[in-house]
């Protein structure tokens, strides 16, 4: 499936990738074209259109565009939802205290994005950040008495 978003990649668009490729679609292409350019994109191709206003997959009732994958896709993984509250500090800037390690994926996005322009090369760079951060996560539910799956 194709999956359209805004380019210049950041916190959302980078974590929905990285879910997507390793929950949903692992087959998943993903297109960064201009904002005003992903509905008719998405639409033309056939794709989806996620992390903009208006759109399923976008930030509505509270959740950023990875909650909002989560939600449609019923992923129920304890890790994963503690990965999401990381993903929802970092996204929306107004709680990004909500979650101690919220302010350093943050960072760690602006980073990237002086580092690596092209997003498919920013995405290719930083899901081994998402890997290690989902695999500390795995870690820190199993702490908190939830288990590994």
């Amino acid at each position: 499936m194709r999956w359209v978003t805004r380019s210049h990649v950041h916190v959302d668009r980078v974590a929905c990738p990285w879910l997507i490729k390793r929950f949903v679609d692992s087959e998943a292409e993903f297109v960064f074209v201009p904002r005003g350019e992903v509905a008719p994109v998405a639409e033309r191709s056939s794709g989806i259109a996620y992390d903009i206003r208006g759109t399923e997959l976008g930030h509505h009732d509270g959740m950023c565009s990875f909650e909002a994958i989560i939600a449609k896709y019923a992923l129920t993984d304890a890790a994963l939802l503690r990965l999401a509250k990381i993903v929802h500090a970092a996204d929306i800037a107004e709680e990004i205290h909500t979650d101690p390690l919220g302010a350093g994926l943050e960072a760690l996005a602006t980073g990237f994005g002086v580092l690596f322009q092209d997003d498919h090369r920013n995405l290719e760079a930083q899901f081994v950040v998402y890997d290690a951060l989902y695999a500390w996560c795995r870690l820190d539910v199993a702490r908190a008495g939830g288990g590994l799956r």
